[in-house]
């Protein structure tokens, strides 16, 4: 039995309401009590925390410094959270407490002082709420962005002396909130543009209300000391009747504006109150009865409005652009709201169908207003999110080139201009610098711009620097907490560190959480044939052996293809080959089939070709396990320098390479090879 003393950081946790719970319904309390199992297991695979023991419904947890559990704690009552807004029927109410102590370890537990203290610590905590020792505070304080609410010295039982407390700010519920009362939150305030109504005689004047909201999202974003949430985080709330105490808690705002709008002809009425969380109580309401084409004056005026509120100090850069209008037609932007609903309805369900008709409306709104420079730049960002994937890269790259210097040129301070630039810069110039520089002027311009970080993270990824990317891509997921993309990215960062049993937790978490997306269940079957456990993997997905969906074949052809069955890649790998011809085939999928099943000089021809053409969509593919094949080989390692990618895979599965075709015909096993 081993035995030492040493500093940690420990954590408690607790589901309020269990023992009432499990006397009405056994079975339910011991299902959340294996969903907060799981949350848990998905954190401490990112944090590099471990369990040390279950206590009922509570669990003792330790960390290797307090910076990983205060993060630890509040990326759990994220999680909590999010899987409350899917089961609001029975939710999951956790406490957690935190203290910085030293332990003496025992066998597999731990003792001491610090753990009897965190134990205590937890029970302070409101149901959602974190709460911590002085000590904890002390070491993380300018360290995690939260704010911190002082409770004061509290008397402990079994503690001697009376204890500092601190109540972690995360975005809580308003029940655990500090009172009007209490000192100013030290963090910057959060805000959250609950979707306008649409009550206008024409129902079709949906799209008026959508996209509103969203350019009230992108004209609060201005406002220095403000965090604004996305609007595909705030559009599940579209009609809802939830209370605004438990929205607050949901999105971790600290404001809501919320209204309506109606919409006649060429006269709107916009209704609009902000709303404080913590005290449920109106900031300010105004009723606005204009012309359509002072709808841009209403927006700064509510932004003003907002600000004094918020109590944020305007400066006169700020006061400027907020009086900026930007288009004087009233058709380009009427053509422009469209476009930014079916950009919105895009981002939520990626339907290549909604993406051509947000390009339809944004082309109609620049014809109507050539120097229509946000415009210009929205469709510049959608060209370049298709890039590679639904259109061919050598025929969009000098398109949206082309928007961008215009808008650039109308307008240098636009952060959605700068996000496309960095874009374009990453895929299209190779020029990694450039590219980091402009998603860092797109931040600075709009910090709460979700996007920004989206882009960054990924060309952070794509250059192997893969502590930053996932930085950025957990501080996008702040502004924009219900994005399953960001969601993915965050969850997918063990695998960069060679932990895929961490992996394979928090995939599994996110997928019992998030009710088995497709994407989770393919991901995670990809972890187990990383980990050797090929049967398992294709268990996993068996349901999408007969679908028709070009992904699910692709993915399906490869996990064969790694049993020893590599006939579904090569087939595959024909039929777009012969695809090709006639339509566009995104060349991430021929070129791993290719590759996957020993067609070398064919996969480097492809990619050859894309690179004449001015096609370098290996960037976003080159670290495919399908690609191990290529990756000794001298003309893959030219075009790896070509494009100015690492010729040093930086990931643990970067020679794995399919095992030997199995036998095929009469006679041959259709069962998954055992191990």
């Amino acid at each position: 039995m081993s035995s030492g003393r040493r500093l940690a950081a420990i954590v408690f946790t607790d589901l309020e309401g269990f023992t009432s719970l499990t006397q009405r319904d056994e079975r339910g309390a011991l299902a959340l009590l294996e969903e907060q199992r799981g949350l848990v297991d998905a954190v401490l695979a990112t944090r590099g925390g471990r369990l040390i023991k279950s206590m009922g419904d509570g669990l003792l947890l330790e960390f290797p410094n307090a910076r990983d559990a205060v993060e630890g704690a509040v990326e759990l009552q994220r999680s909590v959270r999010a899987r409350n807004l899917r089961e609001a029927d029975r939710p999951l109410r956790l406490r957690i407490g935190i203290h910085l102590g030293d332990v003496e370890e025992r066998g597999s537990d731990i003792l001491g002082d610090a753990v009897n203290i965190a134990s205590r610590i937890e029970p302070l905590a409101d149901a959602g709420g974190i709460c911590c020792s002085a000590q904890v505070h002390e070491q993380v304080r300018n360290k995690v962005p939260v704010t911190w609410q002082r409770l004061g010295p509290r008397a402990l039982k079994g503690v001697d002396t009376p204890v500092e407390i601190y109540r972690v700010g995360w975005g809580e519920p308003a029940e655990t909130a500090a009172p009007r009362s209490a000192p100013a939150r030290a963090g910057p305030p959060r805000i959250a543009v609950l979707p306008l109504a649409n009550i206008s005689p024409d129902p079709r004047d949906e799209y008026f209300a959508d996209g509103l909201t969203e350019e009230l999202i992108s004209t609060l974003s201005q406002l220095r000391g403000l965090r604004v949430l996305a609007r595909t985080s705030v559009n599940q709330y579209k009609g809802t009747v939830k209370p605004v105490s438990q929205i607050g808690a949901e999105l971790g705002a600290t404001s809501l504006l919320e209204g309506s709008v109606r919409k006649s002809g060429s006269r709107i009425r916009i209704t609009l109150q902000l709303i404080d969380v913590a005290s449920q109580e109106h900031t300010w309401s105004e009723s606005y009865n204009r012309n359509l084409e002072d709808v841009f004056a209403i927006q700064a005026e509510v932004a003003e409005r907002t600000a004094a509120a918020l109590q944020l100090q305007l400066g006169e850069a700020e006061r400027v652009a907020l009086l900026e209008r930007p288009t004087e037609s009233v058709p380009a932007y009427d053509a422009y709201l469209h476009g930014i609903r079916e950009f919105g309805a895009w981002i939520d369900g990626l339907d290549p169908a909604r993406a051509r008709e947000a390009i339809r409306w944004f082309e109609e709104a620049i014809r109507a207003d050539p120097d229509f420079a946000l415009a210009r730049a929205y469709l510049a960002n959608v060209l370049m999110a298709l890039a590679g994937e639904a259109l061919p890269s050598a025929e969009v790259f000098p398109r949206a080139r082309a928007l961008l210097d215009r808008a650039l040129e109308l307008d240098p301070d636009s952060s959605e201009a700068h996000v496309a630039r960095g874009n374009l810069a990453m895929q299209a110039d190779l020029d990694w610098a450039r590219a980091e520089e402009e998603f860092q002027r797109a931040l600075a311009l709009n910090p709460s711009s979700w996007t920004a970080h989206f882009w960054y993270g990924s060309l952070l990824e794509i250059t192997q620097r893969f502590p930053e990317s996932e930085v950025q891509m957990r501080l996008g997921l702040e502004q924009n907490p219900l994005l399953l993309a960001l969601e993915l990215a965050v969850v997918s960062a063990p695998i960069h560190r060679g932990d895929l049993d961490g992996a394979i937790r928090a995939w599994t978490a996110m997928g019992e959480r998030l009710g088995w997306p497709l994407v989770a269940r393919w991901n995670l079957a990809w972890l187990h044939v990383l980990r050797g456990e090929r049967p398992k993997a294709l268990e996993l997905v068996s349901a999408m052996k007969d679908s028709t969906s070009l992904l699910d074949r692709f993915s399906w052809a490869l996990l064969e293809a790694f049993d020893g069955r590599p006939a579904p890649a090569r087939d595959l790998a024909e039929e777009l080959s012969e695809r090709s011809r006639t339509e566009y085939v995104p060349a991430r999928f021929l070129v791993a089939l290719l590759a996957l099943v020993g067609e070398k000089d064919r996969a480097l021809a492809r990619i050859e070709k894309d690179f004449d053409s001015g096609d370098y969509s290996l960037v976003g593919y080159y670290a495919q396990v399908a690609l191990n094949p290529l990756r000794d080989d001298p003309r893959f390692v030219a075009l790896l320098r070509r494009a100015h990618l690492p010729t040093e895979a930086n990931w643990p599965w970067s020679r794995m390479l399919p095992p030997a075709p199995r036998p095929e015909g009469p006679g041959a096993s259709d069962a998954p090879r055992g191990e």
